[in-house]
């Protein structure tokens, strides 16, 4: 049997599956109250950083802190399905170990169903949805120290559809490979923006960023994967969540 953990970043008490599989973990605990579960502010971490990095510091604390054959990232809200149950029993549709187990024989990285913008690529998508100056300054770092990805980035930025929430289960070994190119850039990024006058859901840039980095990344290493369906564990307001796409689409950041 395969040593599996897919962390569960939270930032507060909620229903968690009973899967040993998981792990729930608090991110941006440094200087928090403790809340009963593993916090991501032992050992290496980067806790501090949470307001910036999302569910990221929970990242890069699984990858210097946890000894497993596969690595996985979910949300207390979003999680990967594994067997379908009604809605009202959602949690007995969380994938489980041994259905996790069946889709690893088959293929070294899970990742959620991707989205699909249709009317506008990621690229567009991003600047209508957030500050450019995130997005240019990756690209500038990707051309000064990671110039084989450019035509990977390209090719990503001009799709139509992507993988979002940062959420993967795959081996780690590979993940350890992921999580030192993607840290490496956030962090030159993070050296050349100022965030001081942005609202705290532009704050969270890095997040965001490497939302569109992990196809880059999969792209240049040729890195075979396969879909899975995702789900978020409570309703969704879907007339809202529409209108602010479109809101997005005619007024782009600056």
């Amino acid at each position: 049997m395969k040593n599996i953990k897919i962390i569960i970043a939270t930032h507060k008490n909620y229903k968690m599956p009973n899967d040993g599989l998981y792990l729930p973990l608090q991110v941006g605990a440094e200087g928090k109250p403790d809340i009963g579960y593993q916090t991501d502010n032992t050992g290496e971490n980067i806790s501090k950083k949470n307001p910036y990095y999302c569910e990221l510091t929970g990242l890069y604390w699984a990858w210097k802190n946890l000894d497993c054959d596969y690595l996985g990232l979910a949300h207390y809200r979003r999680h990967f399905k594994g067997k379908s149950f009604p809605f009202k029993e959602k949690f007995k549709s969380i994938l489980t170990e041994p259905q996790l187990e069946k889709k690893l024989k088959k293929c070294d990285v899970l990742l959620p169903k991707k989205r699909h913008y249709y009317i506008e690529t990621n690229r567009s998508q991003y600047l209508h949805a957030h500050h450019e100056i995130g997005l240019i300054e990756t690209e500038n770092i990707i051309k000064k120290y990671y110039p084989d990805y450019l035509d990977s980035w390209n090719r990503v930025m001009k799709k139509k559809s992507g993988h979002r929430f940062n959420m993967f289960i795959m081996k780690k070994t590979l993940a350890d490979k992921y999580c030192l190119w993607l840290f490496d850039i956030l962090e030159k990024v993070e050296e050349r923006i100022d965030l001081s006058e942005w609202d705290k859901s532009e704050q969270r840039v890095f997040g965001y960023l490497s939302e569109r980095l992990l196809d880059v990344w999969l792209d240049k290493n040729n890195i075979d994967y396969k879909d899975i369906k995702y789900m978020f564990m409570e309703k969704q307001i879907w007339i809202k969540k529409g209108w602010n796409f479109i809101r997005r689409k005619f007024k782009a950041k600056s």
